[in-house]
């Protein structure tokens, strides 16, 4: 890692090239656009694209959603790290509870894994951080799950967080906002399990798939953040292809849009961050009935 930051930040000779005195520019075409964006290349060097939106939703008077989409790349010649924070909670608990406690998620998240993670790579004698991805990342929650308890008392919220350094993908996860992996061939994989009474009532077959839908208590959490003296959290480990979307939303998304709609939507457009504006659209149209948190990532060459 360390000679890899050297080869990084070693001074180069600046190239120097002319173009022909008849050369002239013009914008892509629609057609270039979707290879740049769906095309595999040659060649080892990739990086992470990714898109965010947030709305309010047509019936709610306040927003208890919040969210973090950050991402870069670390590159020198054919080498390159491209890394991503991306994290979505739900507030819960009533008056300005929900909103406070949400935001405090996001933000403790992100300074924790900013501090020890990121923040090591960028000093004067860059290192590795000695724990693994998963470690980090529970350390993380723990922190938010402390921080929420103190900012929002009796209040809480989901989180669902994704950690991407290099091909590697780390979740973690509580509530029922949802992290899914998009393929380019159409299928939709969920890849969070939603902490709700109701979800937990299908899973011992006591509901059906058509009475959980309709159920009048199937937003009660039994796990979120900030609730309890101890946090539970599930985490996922896997990897990110530049053949796949990684979608993180909350349920004012996924609870009113369909998932063929989704994933139709997402695999139309070249841009991470229009796709995310049409998911809101699509969410709205369908009512509005809820706030609406999305972020949408996916590597490319």
């Amino acid at each position: 890692m360390t000679n890899f930051f050297k080869k990084l930040f070693r001074k180069k000779k600046p190239a120097t090239a002319s173009l022909p005195s008849n050369a002239a520019t013009a914008p892509l075409s629609e057609a270039q656009l979707w290879d740049l964006g769906n095309g595999e290349r040659p060649g080892k060097y990739i990086h992470l694209i990714a898109g965010s939106a947030l709305d309010q939703g047509q019936r709610r008077e306040n927003n208890e959603d919040s969210l973090l989409c950050f991402n870069g790349t670390l590159g020198a010649g054919d080498l390159a790290t491209p890394f991503g924070m991306y994290i979505v909670a739900d507030g819960m608990g009533g008056h300005r509870s929900g909103e406070i406690a949400s935001e405090t998620a996001v933000r403790a998240v992100g300074q924790y894994l900013i501090q020890h993670l990121y923040k090591p790579l960028f000093g004067p004698d860059p290192q590795p951080a000695d724990e693994s991805l998963r470690e980090i990342m529970e350390a993380a929650v723990n922190e938010a799950h402390r921080a929420v308890k103190r900012s929002a008392p009796g209040g809480g919220c989901t989180l669902t967080a994704a950690l991407v350094v290099g091909t590697q993908l780390v979740i973690a996860h509580l509530g029922d906002s949802r992290a899914y992996m998009v393929h380019r061939d159409g299928r939709m994989e969920q890849l969070t399990k939603d902490h709700t009474l109701v979800k937990r009532l299908q899973e011992m077959g006591q509901l059906s798939e058509e009475e959980a839908a309709d159920h009048p208590q199937k937003s009660v959490l039994y796990r979120a953040l900030g609730q309890g003296d101890v946090v539970q959290a599930d985490f996922f480990t896997g990897s990110l292809s530049p053949n796949s979307f990684l979608l993180l939303c909350s349920d004012g998304l996924w609870g009113f849009v369909e998932e063929d709609d989704i994933q139709t939507i997402i695999n139309a457009t070249t841009s991470p961050y229009l796709a995310c504006l049409h998911l809101v659209e699509a969410a709205n149209a369908a009512g509005g009935a809820d706030n609406i948190a999305v972020i949408l990532a996916r590597l490319v060459h």
